[in-house]
C-alpha cells in the first residue's frame, strides 16, 4: 500500500522527473580539534552531539585526550572533570568559529550530567560552559529547544522514596543550542533567493519545527551491529538533524559534523540534499557510517513522503474547517497557505559513488504522485 494519500489533488509532472542535481560527501577519520583540511569559512551549518562531559560512557574518550582527566575521574575530582572535559571541547569550538561562514549556524545537542560521586549527587549542566564558549568567540546566541526524551521506566524517581528533600527531579531533556556567526546570513542574487524558495518547509511544519520543546521524536533504531561500536554510540534520531537542516539551510550548503559518530548528520543532509564533512575519530565507524547511510538512502523515499502526506492531512483538515488555501504548490499542485510555499520542491537521493575519500549523491525530483515506495517503519 502506497504511503501517499492526495488523490484529490493529482497531477502528473513527468518533466520534472528528469530534475538532477548532485551533493558531495566526505568522512575524515581525524581529531575534531583540529579540522585541518576544512577551509576557512566553508561551512554552512554545523549540527552535531559531542560526547557528553561527566557521562561514564565518555571517561575513557575525554580521558585519552588530557592524562589529568584520567586522573580527576580515578580521584573522584567531578569538577575538575568536568572542566577539563569541557577545555577540549573548546579546542573544537574555536575550529568551528574558524570554518563556519559569517552567517552560519551552529546547532549542539547536548545533554546534562548527573553523577554520584563520593557518594554525593549532583548535576553537570553541560550546556552552560557550551554557551560560554560560544558567547566568548562572538556567537550570538539564539532560543533553544528542549528535546525531551519520554522515558517508559516505570522507576525512574531518584531519591528517597515519599519523603521531602531526599528526591530529585528525574532528567528526561536535552538541549539544542542555537547559536549565529557574527550576523544574519543574506541572500543577494536571484539564483539565491530562488534556491531559498524551493529550499522552503510547509506552513505546519514551521509550527512544529520552531517550538522551543520537542516531545514528537522518538529513539533512533538500532542500526549498527558491531560490539563495542553499538555501546559507544550516542546517535541521535535521523528526524533531528534532518529537521534542524531543513530549518538553518539551503539545498547546495555544506553541513559539518565534527563528532560524526555513526553518520546519522552526513545521512540527514543526503535526504535534504545538502552537501556534508563529517569528522570522527575512530577509524572502526568507517563500516558503521556506510552502513547508517546506506540504510538511510533506502528509506528517503518514505521520509519525502511522510513530509507530504502529514501537510496534506494539515491542507485537509484546515479545509474541513472553512480555512480557504490562496496559493498552490507549483510541483505537487497540491493547496499551501502561505505564497512562500509555492515553490517547495523536494529531491530523493538515487545514487551513490564513491571517489577516493569523497563520495557523490546524485538527486532526483521526488514525483510523489508516481512513487510506489512502500510503508515501512523506520
Amino acid at each position: 500500500m502506497s504511503l501517499l494519500k492526495f488523490s484529490s489533488y493529482t497531477k502528473q509532472f513527468a518533466g520534472f522527473s528528469k530534475m538532477l542535481f548532485q551533493t558531495k560527501h566526505r568522512i575524515l577519520f581525524q581529531d575534531s580539534r583540529n579540522l585541518d583540511g576544512i577551509q576557512d569559512q566553508s561551512i554552512d551549518l554545523i549540527v552535531t552531539s559531542p560526547p557528553y562531559p561527566m557521562i561514564a560512557m565518555w571517561d575513557g574518550i575525554f580521558s585519552q585526550q588530557n592524562e589529568r582527566i584520567k586522573e580527576s575521574i580515578e580521584n573522584e575530582d567531578g569538577y575538575t572533570s568536568y572542566t577539563l572535559m569541557h577545555e577540549e571541547l573548546n579546542r573544537t569550538w574555536a575550529e568551528v568559529d574558524r570554518v563556519l561562514k559569517k552567517g552560519g549556524i551552529a546547532c549542539i545537542n547536548i545533554g546534562d550530567a548527573t553523577r554520584t560521586i563520593k557518594g554525593i549527587f549532583k548535576l553537570y549542566p553541560n550546556h552552560a560552559p557550551i554557551i560560554n564558549a560560544f558567547l566568548s568567540l562572538g556567537f550570538d546566541m539564539l532560543p533553544t529547544i528542549l528535546w525531551r526524551k519520554v522515558t517508559n521506566c516505570p522507576n525512574k524517581f531518584l531519591g528517597s522514596g515519599m519523603l521531602p528533600v531526599g528526591g530529585y527531579v528525574t532528567l528526561e531533556h536535552e538541549r539544542i543550542l542555537i547559536f549565529r556567526k557574527k550576523t544574519k546570513r543574506q541572500f543577494i542574487s536571484c539564483a539565491e533567493k530562488e534556491n531559498r524558495m524551493k529550499s522552503a518547509f510547509f506552513y505546519s511544519e514551521r509550527n512544529k519545527w520552531f517550538s522551543d520543546v520537542w516531545d514528537d521524536i522518538n529513539g533512533t533504531p538500532q542500526i549498527i551491529k558491531e560490539k563495542g561500536v553499538r555501546e559507544r554510540s550516542g546517535a541521535y534520531p535521523i528526524e533531528l538533524p534532518y529537521r534542524l537542516i531543513n530549518m538553518f539551510s539551503v539545498k547546495g550548503d555544506t553541513v559539518l559534523d565534527p563528532f560524526l559518530g555513526t553518520g546519522t548528520t552526513s545521512a540527514a543532509a543526503i535526504i535534504a540534499g545538502r552537501n556534508s564533512i563529517g569528522i570522527e575519530k575512530e577509524k572502526r565507524f568507517d563500516k558503521p557510517i556506510n552502513q547508517v547511510i546506506a540504510y538511510f538512502m533506502d528509506k528517503a523515499q518514505y521520509l519525502l513522503a511522510k513530509r507530504i502526506d502529514a501537510y496534506v492531512d494539515f491542507i485537509k483538515q484546515r479545509e474541513r474547517s472553512g480555512k480557504v488555501c490562496r496559493y498552490k504548490n507549483m510541483f505537487y499542485s497540491f493547496p499551501v497557505v502561505t505564497k512562500q510555499e509555492q515553490k517547495i520542491c523536494l529531491d530523493a537521493p538515487v545514487k551513490k559513488v564513491d571517489n577516493g575519500q569523497d563520495f557523490f549523491v546524485a538527486h532526483e525530483f521526488f514525483n510523489c504522485y508516481t512513487s510506489q515506495h512502500r510503508r515501512v517503519s523506520v
